[in-house]
């Protein structure tokens, strides 16, 4: 697999430099100043291309090899609005991608939220910090920071009350500060909201269930994809984060069933998955290597890292906290071999896309992680060490021959 690194641009307090020590061969970025639902300019692809490939004049050996993300706008996605616009926007800036000889494109369909977590650096037992997803605080948030109308009939009773219970005795501060994690704290969402903001976008989603959303993603891939077709890109649907329901919206790509039923649905190598095994693994029947089994010749790109479920649990939601990259919940030494095994085949299979892109996804905050600025969930040294682990076991994996499906599950 290729070894890439996520970089948020020039705004990132991780330079291209020390992205080249890491020894990541490449970079996976986007043009976030560039609003969501209009067109990235061909200049802006290329300026963004030079800060990776020569900052300062000076070759950094990197290249931009995928993008993440070219956001779906909600009015794609809700099919209210400027539905349209935004279509012939987005492939334009497919086109001017292509133009630039970058064709792997993230994206994601999740409805108004983007990836959610309630606490952006909670302390480890060795000193470091690592993101959370605490159920109940997030139940503590729906039903009495945001007040979401209906919001109760989501929940039990029972986990309903022990959020009562801590809201009660939590301070304007720290209310303050979970809310601000939960709407506007994560890296790479596609807009920043107040709580007002995110009460207004959730009206055009009453009523929508998850078959309605499915169709408005199955609708945007058809209209999408014979553009990605014809240019060569691939696209790839990152799933939903966490993998369930949040504050009454839908989610269709939680699960391996959900990617069979859209990539099915069109049926191109255009439209195809990121493989994120920390957002899928929080549910309890994932499994990897089956996942990789049935969609592996439509994974453009993965991200590797880690969770454990842990905390409160209700109806299918889970609290979890973001892991070491070979600690959680999820097989990371079966999920590897399945994914050398693909390669294999693609590349007996002839396929020019043979080597899928990966990256360190997420990582601890550890040593002087813990005082220099990053983005949460970004740090340093811990998607370094992330990094280091997992290229051991690609070397590891490699002592027994990739084209072999025996030991699949492990070495």
């Amino acid at each position: 697999m290729k070894q890439t690194w996520r970089w948020f641009g020039p705004s990132d307090a991780i330079s291209i430099g020390e992205i080249r020590q890491t020894g990541a061969t490449g970079i996976v970025s986007a043009l976030h100043h560039v609003p969501t639902g209009e067109v990235w300019p061909v200049e802006h692809i290329k300026e963004r291309q030079q800060q990776i490939e020569q900052p300062g004049g000076v070759p950094s050996g990197l290249t931009w090899d995928v993008v993440e993300s070219v956001p779906v706008s909600e009015a794609i996605k809700s099919q209210t609005g400027p539905v349209r616009q935004h279509l012939e926007m987005y492939k334009e800036s497919l086109r001017n991608l292509a133009e630039c000889g970058i064709h792997t494109v993230c994206y994601n369909f999740m409805p108004v939220l983007d990836w959610t977590r309630t606490d952006l650096s909670h302390p480890l037992p060795h000193g470091g910090h690592a993101m959370r997803f605490d159920l109940l605080d997030f139940v503590m948030f729906d039903c009495f920071i945001l007040c979401r109308q209906r919001a109760e009939q989501d929940y039990s009773a029972v986990i309903i009350e022990a959020a009562r219970a801590r809201f009660a005795d939590l301070g304007d501060g720290d209310r303050l500060k979970l809310s601000n994690n939960i709407v506007a704290g994560l890296p790479g969402a596609n807009d920043n909201w107040s709580l007002e903001d995110v009460k207004r976008n959730l009206e055009a989603y009453v009523g929508v269930t998850p078959e309605t959303l499915r169709s408005n993603l199955v609708d945007f891939l058809s209209e999408v994809v014979p553009t990605a077709e014809d240019l060569g890109v691939r696209l790839c649907c990152h799933p939903d984060d966490p993998p369930f329901p949040l504050l009454g919206l839908p989610r269709v790509m939680s699960s391996q069933s959900d990617y069979a039923t859209v990539l099915d649905a069109v049926d191109s190598p255009a439209n195809g998955a990121t493989l994120c095994t920390g957002s899928l693994g929080v549910a309890e029947d994932f499994d990897p290597v089956s996942f990789i089994a049935q969609h592996g010749h439509r994974i453009h790109f993965v991200h590797l890292r880690n969770t454990v479920r842990d905390g409160s649990s209700d109806r299918n939601r889970h609290s979890f906290s973001e892991s070491e990259h070979l600690a959680g919940d999820t097989d990371m030494v079966a999920t590897i071999r399945a994914l050398m095994v693909e390669e294999t085949r693609r590349r007996n299979q002839g396929r020019s896309d043979y080597e899928i892109p990966m990256r360190p996804d997420h990582g601890h905050a550890l040593l002087n992680d813990l005082t220099r600025p990053s983005q949460p969930g970004y740090p340093l040294i811990g998607r370094m060490r992330g990094l280091a682990e997992l290229r051991g076991v690609m070397h590891g994996c490699t002592l027994i021959s990739p084209g072999s499906d025996a030991n699949i599950r492990g070495i």
